[in-house]
């Protein structure tokens, strides 16, 4: 048996999607439809049914997919699935021995033909007896036990009681509730559920501190003059405004225009060589404004309904509290 299978004596391997062999999740957002496929096989001349089973977040298992072979003599099989919620799922792939249908294909040669035409349909009669005992009330289960009686019906030509078996009813009950043997089941899979926002958007990389308004002399912007630019960009039909990093910005080896190395008093840096006296990544740089402001710009944002990204930037200016506070924590060039 695979490594990667339960209990049961139907192989189930390979199945995908899979990243780093289930270590990671695979991903999808709410709504969308992607193909579960695996690799599986019986023994001798068994026929093989399988489903793929979708669990939400909760561990509630959905209603099971059917799968099929996904083209004749692979053996390779697909079923689509469709989460419907954001969160951490999961699926697995159960497949088994289906005795009902390969009867089913078996009897549609043979009574026809006259081959052991008694045997074939006592063999049915049990068969669908066994298969009725676990379809509930009100599914089909009494559809199913009349199939049954009428195999057994000695009154009646034997093309006609397979007839009353294979009628449209009784197929329903027995696809929604097949006689599984042989259970193998997968081991689960993770899948993590984002929101559609996560697969696609439009992003606009914006620079507070160049939205002042006032350009001779120039001024340095803040989040309170910059959410005067927001409507623009909500016009022009972006989704996220992307913020480089917003915190103070050291003065060592501080960069001047047009990168140079040589930085005058009134430049203000790279928003990238993070902190100074005024802190670090817990703090806003102050010409920006202040924490309440950043929120109102946020709120600006979410009221045009854009969202606000923000650069995660670990790197450090030498002139960070925690250079100091925690030199551990970083590594130091010779």
């Amino acid at each position: 048996m695979d490594a990667h299978t339960d209990t049961g004596r139907i192989p189930v391997v390979d199945v995908r999607p899979v990243v780093d062999c289930g270590r990671r999740p695979a991903k999808a957002v709410v709504g969308e439809t992607f193909q579960v496929t695996a690799t599986l096989f019986g023994e001798g001349h068994d026929v093989v049914g399988a489903d793929v089973v979708l669990c939400d977040p909760e561990g509630r298992p959905g209603p099971w997919t059917p799968m099929r072979e996904l083209a004749p003599g692979t053996d390779r099989w697909g079923a689509d699935v469709t989460p419907t919620a954001t969160g951490r799922w999961t699926y697995r792939v159960e497949a088994w021995s289906d005795p009902v249908t390969g009867w089913r294909r078996a009897a549609e040669i043979k009574v026809p033909a006259g081959l052991d035409v008694g045997l074939v349909l006592e063999e049915g009669a049990a068969l669908y007896e066994r298969a009725a005992a676990g379809i509930p009330e009100g599914a089909g289960r009494d559809s199913v036990r009349a199939a049954a009686d009428a195999l057994r019906d000695d009154s009646r030509p034997p093309a006609d009681r397979l007839a009353a078996a294979l009628r449209p009813e009784v197929d329903a009950a027995l696809a929604g509730h097949p006689l599984r043997e042989r259970l193998t089941r997968s081991l689960p899979l993770p899948l993590l559920v984002e929101r559609e926002r996560a697969l696609y958007g439009s992003w606009y990389e914006f620079f507070p501190r160049s939205e002042s308004g006032q350009l001779d002399p120039p001024v340095h912007g803040t989040f309170r003059t910059a959410a005067e630019r927001l409507p623009a960009i909500a016009e022009m039909g972006f989704d996220v405004v992307y913020l480089p990093p917003i915190h103070p910005i050291g003065t060592t080896f501080r960069k001047g225009p047009d990168n140079t190395l040589s930085a005058a008093p009134e430049d203000v840096g790279v928003p990238w060589a993070i902190g100074s006296p005024e802190g670090g990544h817990d703090a806003i740089h102050p010409d920006l404004g202040t924490l309440e402001d950043f929120d109102a710009f946020v709120a600006r944002a979410a009221a045009l309904n854009l969202e606000i990204a923000l650069d995660f930037a670990l790197q450090c200016s030498p002139d960070h509290p925690w250079v100091e506070k925690h030199p551990e924590w970083f590594h130091h060039r010779s």
